[in-house]
């Protein structure tokens, strides 16, 4: 049931074409010791939710190289694919794969990296990597080619796809906004409430609370059961900032 959940998360996840997943830790989990075998749900919600979610967005030809077994993913393989543009078959084609390295090699007497982009055949890049190291790779047309690893943006820039979202989690609320990975950090953010404003006053111009959508980075931030007020008033930080409405 609690992986069914976080596949229904990352399923919107990916519809809506969504950047980056938070999962912060709003105060109000009860703290558990940790399961036997190491399950993580009840003794350490955050984690799992950001474990399984991490999980599904790797695409399949990477998680056993990436994803050590491990009692939280027990039944995450048989949830719903999410079927993101960097899902590739290896019969599709694509000039951008996520791969992992497997071995080392030369090009031209450099020091290079053999990767597994999920194709009939490796892929090297003129890179020294660790194993089992996650890369974006531009992928040659032909297939005796060299590929060309690139930043994981570069194919949502150069080509418009969809290319997945990263997880990170944050302590506390204010971890959200301080831990921020872009320059500048989110110019728009939107948290949601009971006692918020109706959603359709921020979409309406004309509208005194109207948002002007020239945005770079927006973060939408949901509050658990107990809404954003829990998280604000479990964050001492915040607190001590002098924050009293969240």
């Amino acid at each position: 049931m609690k992986n069914a959940l976080v596949g229904q998360i990352a399923r919107a996840c990916a519809v809506f074409c969504v950047d980056e997943v938070i999962v912060f830790d709003d105060g109000q989990a009860p703290i558990r010791a940790p399961e036997r075998d190491g399950y993580t749900a009840y003794s350490d919600p955050n984690f799992f939710l950001y474990h399984v979610l991490s999980y599904l967005e790797t695409p399949p030809h990477l998680r056993k190289a990436l994803f050590p077994m491990h009692p939280d993913l027990r039944t995450a393989g048989a949830l719903p694919s999410l079927d993101m543009p960097h899902h590739l078959r290896s019969n599709e084609w694509c000039p951008f794969r996520e791969g992992v390295s497997v071995g080392a090699t030369q090009i031209n007497g450099q020091a290079a990296t053999l990767l597994d982009c999920g194709l009939a055949k490796q892929v090297a890049v003129r890179l020294e990597l660790e194993p089992q190291t996650r890369l974006t790779v531009r992928v040659p047309e032909d297939e005796n080619g060299e590929g060309e690893a690139v930043a994981p943006d570069t194919p949502r820039e150069e080509a418009g796809y969809y290319w997945g979202y990263s997880v990170r989690q944050a302590s506390s609320l204010g971890a959200v906004f301080t831990e921020c990975p872009f320059d500048g950090g989110y110019d728009m953010s939107v948290g949601t409430s009971e006692r918020g404003t109706t959603l359709s006053t921020l979409l309406e111009n004309g509208n005194p609370s109207y948002i002007e959508p020239s945005w770079k980075h927006l973060v939408l931030v949901f509050g658990g059961v107990s809404g954003l007020e829990a998280a604000l008033s479990a964050d001492r930080e915040l607190k001590n900032a002098g924050v009293t409405e969240v």
